[in-house]
């Protein structure tokens, strides 16, 4: 039980300072951060419910009012703004990148390669995209072309994602808590 509040502890100060890195604004009010890497990692290493539940750790301190979102952006207020699905779906996207990972007998950097793409980019792009029809009153089809500016990056991440996930299973096979069976 310890560990497992280390491990969920440790992912959601991971997101947390991935928040540091210069996030670049873009016209439609959703920044391009690099918190969904830390995103697709909770899956791919802490597989789906202990990578959910950092990222329920990292949004209730987020919504405490800790500036810990790219841009030192905190509050409730960041729940009400054009980011608000992509916030609602970060933990549904952990946990379906984990629930991939889990279930997959691929090697862990195809494995989480393809959990990151399903659930970092897929899973959190449908939410980011109904959240910003939404708040932005836009149609889906508009909202979804808005998104698409987050697509090279987001591969980009998953990219990393699965190069990081296989690093951690050559070095430390016991810390790939996604694959502890």
């Amino acid at each position: 039980m310890e560990r497992s509040l280390t491990h969920i502890a440790l992912f959601a100060a991971l997101i947390a300072a991935l928040g540091l890195v210069p996030r670049l604004d873009l016209a439609a009010g959703v920044p391009i951060t690099a918190q969904s890497l830390g995103i697709m990692l909770c899956g791919t290493v802490l597989g789906a419910r202990k990578g959910a539940l950092a990222v329920l750790l990292f949004l209730l301190l987020v919504a405490l009012g800790l500036p810990l979102l790219a841009g030192g952006r905190g509050g409730l207020g960041v729940f009400v703004g054009p980011s608000v699905g992509y916030l609602v779906g970060f933990p549904i996207a952990a946990f379906v990148a984990g629930w991939v990972m889990e279930r997959t007998t691929l090697a862990p950097g195809w494995a989480a390669l393809g959990a990151a793409i399903i659930g970092g980019i897929g899973v959190l792009s449908l939410f980011g995209i109904l959240g910003l029809a939404l708040m932005l009153d836009k149609t889906l089809i508009e909202a979804a072309v808005i998104a698409l500016a987050y697509l090279p990056g987001d591969i980009v991440k998953a990219g990393l994602a699965g190069l990081i996930t296989q690093s951690i299973a050559t070095a430390r096979p016991a810390a790939l808590l996604s694959r502890a069976g």
